[in-house]
């Protein structure tokens, strides 16, 4: 452990911007959702409304989960903010652990810092330290900023650390990943594989209701949290489980650290062919992207199956609940409920997708910076044949992943409707409406690719800010310029599709896509 200090304070150094970024923008919205659902809900009669709408609204219950106590804020804010919460830290977790160990390793930076005076555990210890803390730190911001919105403090401090013990878990999933490849992208690959499966399961527990296999959240570190049921019964032994798994993996990444090479994983590294076979830009790019596009489209397949088995079940509360059916009558009755939960989750895949996309741009980055594209720039392929080579994986893989998403949601909810011939059309189309918003997210990465190299790391912050905006910003009561800001707000409803925003989308992200290709030609490389 000698040196894991100093490590430490290096890991703080090159994250001293990040870090920050994301400890005020979790803490902040935090604020900002408490102080919204103040005023939306300022009422006892329109949050026994909500609670009504909530736990009765399948639609609700897999993406937000179920509403525990609805006569206080703060059960209001768990619900509208909890798994979103945990999302994020999760996400800062595992980037930062694998930033600081993998990658290093990878990049033969931890070989030479190996051969001072450093313990062959400082590396691991450092990243577990910082993206730990970091995660401990933001749920203890975000008590201390519901206990100043006058919230109960039991239920405050719940929040948080529920919170933080979903950071501890994926700190601790990052740490065990980073040992098994020697590739810093798959270890993120395994990681939010995991995290997209436990997410998975606390939306098909949640989804069913009480009458379904609630157990299933049990098995989802997101649905600890739910488990937890801050203000409502404040359960703090729940914490326990989370704690326990940060603990036991942990200990086992420290375990294999010690008894393997540096540099290398517990997966051994498949050998390429004996003969090369790849011929052009594309052909690399297409070798180094499929793996990704593959478990992507796999991935949001999924994630549409879910979304798409509790379709029927929104419609058929409404004659369940009585209460609830007049007031969906009034707009427009089952049908309209139904095509409004679509609207939602279509949203929200182009959201998800958009993720993809910013990957597949940036892999022009880590190549940059790893001294592999200059080899190949060395031979006749130009720059702008370079770029385009990975460019296609996020224009063309981005509407791949959206259409498996759409296959997903129409394949499961048309066998149920039994109108697969009309559903499935629909789904595909709703699904790839959001691919012009997405492309202005991945044509805003390539403009920092070729004009500010340096800053390419905002892309994932600009990822995060288009989702706040679009599915917390009316909830937070934002200024309409403000969410008119993601792209994503001009996307078209479901079933009401018009084409005009789409053309405007898609020039923006043209402009944005020539920008970034213009930028990169005139830059140095490595810069």
């Amino acid at each position: 452990m000698i040196g894991t200090w100093q490590l430490v304070r290096l890991a703080l150094r090159r994250d001293r911007i990040l870090l920050p970024i994301w400890v005020l923008f979790l803490v902040g919205v935090t604020y900002s959702t408490t102080t919204a659902l103040a005023e939306l809900y300022d009422t006892q009669q329109s949050r026994d409304l909500l609670g009504v709408t909530a736990n009765a609204n399948s639609a609700f219950l897999a993406m937000l989960g179920p509403l525990h106590d609805w006569s206080s804020l703060g059960g209001l804010v768990v619900w509208r903010w909890g798994v979103f919460s945990g999302l994020f830290v999760a996400i800062m977790a595992m980037l930062v652990v694998t930033r600081h160990t993998r990658a290093e390793e990878e990049a033969g930076r931890t070989e030479l810092i190996a051969a001072t005076v450093v313990g062959r555990h400082a590396p691991l210890a450092a990243a577990v330290i910082v993206a730990g803390g970091t995660s401990l730190l933001i749920g203890l911001l975000q008590a201390l900023a519901l206990i100043g919105t006058d919230l109960d403090p039991a239920g405050a401090f719940a929040f948080g650390l529920s919170t933080a013990s979903v950071g501890l878990v994926f700190t601790a999933v990052s740490a065990f990943t980073a040992q098994l490849s020697e590739n810093s992208r798959v270890s993120n690959a395994i990681a939010g594989g995991f995290l997209g499966v436990t997410y998975l399961l606390r939306a098909a527990g949640d989804a069913a209701g009480e009458s379904g296999p609630q157990w299933l959240t049990w098995f989802s570190p997101i649905g600890w949290t739910e488990h937890v049921r801050s203000f409502a019964d404040n359960r703090f032994w729940v914490l326990l489980l989370p704690l326990a798994a940060f603990v036991l993996l942990t200990g086992v990444s420290a375990y294999i650290v010690s008894r393997r090479d540096v540099g290398l994983g517990l997966l051994a590294a498949r050998l390429g062919p004996p003969q090369g076979t790849i011929g052009s830009p594309f052909g690399l790019a297409w070798r180094l992207q499929k793996g990704s596009l593959i478990g992507w489209s796999i991935a949001l397949f999924a994630v549409g199956v879910i979304y798409g088995s509790v379709a029927q079940a929104v419609g058929q509360m409404v004659q369940d609940n009585p209460a609830l059916g007049q007031i969906v009558s009034k707009i427009g009755g089952a049908d309209a409920m139904v095509d409004a939960f679509f609207a939602t989750v279509t949203q929200l895949l182009g959201l998800i997708s958009s993720i993809y996309l910013v990957q597949a741009v940036l892999r022009l980055r880590s190549e940059e910076t790893s001294f592999r594209a200059e080899p190949i720039l060395a031979t006749p392929v130009s720059r702008w044949g370079w770029v385009a080579s990975h460019a296609v994986f996020a224009l063309v893989g981005g509407a791949v992943v959206l259409a498996a998403a759409g296959l997903g949601l129409g394949l499961v909810y048309g066998v149920q409707t039994n109108d697969l011939g009309t559903v499935l059309p629909q789904m595909l189309g709703a699904a790839l409406v959001q691919l012009p918003a997405a492309w202005v997210i991945a044509g805003v990465a390539l403009v920092l690719f070729g004009l500010f190299p340096q800053l390419t790391g905002v892309s994932w912050a600009v990822v995060s800010v288009a989702l706040v905006l679009t599915l917390l910003g009316p909830a937070l009561q934002l200024d309409q310029w403000m969410i008119d800001l993601s792209p994503f707000t001009h996307v078209p409803k479901y079933p009401d599709i018009t084409f005009g925003p789409l053309a405007w989308l898609t020039v923006v992200a043209v402009v944005l896509l020539a920008a970034g290709f213009a930028g990169f030609r005139r830059r140095d490389l490595s810069t």
